[in-house]
């Protein structure tokens, strides 16, 4: 079990990256990676809301659309369950952690529409995964989040300190930068 555990981690994290391997949640990858503080206020906002999402989604799936038969709906019924849980969590903050909204309030409301959040849910059912590996997967998918998020960050704050030609600022530096993250992480491919 311990074994398993360990591969789910390091295949979520490094191996099926969903930012640099699945390319699951591009757009803030890019769009909120301009800094630290706000890529990894992103990452951390994305974990929890994985592991939530995940929490609610698997007994879901396997206890009402399965038993019912309608798991056709399931990802109609995944995504209001998504969006539910960050409006539920976007209020809760909100109430009893003002500091924490203040410096996540931008990014609560752009987690409903982040296809990461949605792929993880999905795909812990086409991996087969039990209710435990469903949270272990959502976990490391989050942390492997986190972890893209902030190298991206903190390799876009080098390309703003560097010359880059004239045709390459802004937008297209940013996308070859990008894929070339996206191709180091091909590395561990065959690890697990």
């Amino acid at each position: 079990m311990a074994k398993e555990i360990i591969g789910i981690l390091i295949t979520g994290i490094l191996v099926e990256n969903y930012i640099l391997a699945r390319f699951l949640g591009i757009c803030p990858f890019i769009g909120v990676s301009k800094d630290l503080r706000s890529a990894s206020g992103m990452g951390i906002a994305v974990t929890v809301v994985m592991l939530i999402a995940t929490a609610f989604t698997w007994p879901i799936q396997t206890y009402i659309l399965k038993a019912l038969e309608l798991e056709y709906l399931q990802t109609i019924v995944f995504i209001l369950v998504i969006a539910s849980l960050v409006q539920l969590t976007e209020a809760i903050i909100k109430r009893y952690f003002p500091p924490l909204y203040k410096s996540l309030g931008v990014y609560l409301p752009l987690i409903t529409t982040n296809c990461a959040v949605l792929g993880v849910t999905l795909l812990n059912f086409t991996k087969e995964y039990n209710y435990l590996y469903s949270l272990v997967n959502a976990f490391a998918a989050g942390m492997g989040f986190l972890l893209a998020m902030t190298l991206f960050a903190g390799v876009r704050s080098r390309i703003e300190e560097s010359k880059v030609p004239k045709r390459f600022r802004g937008m297209p530096i940013t996308f070859v930068a990008a894929s070339i993250v996206s191709m180091s992480f091909m590395g561990f491919a065959g690890i697990v």
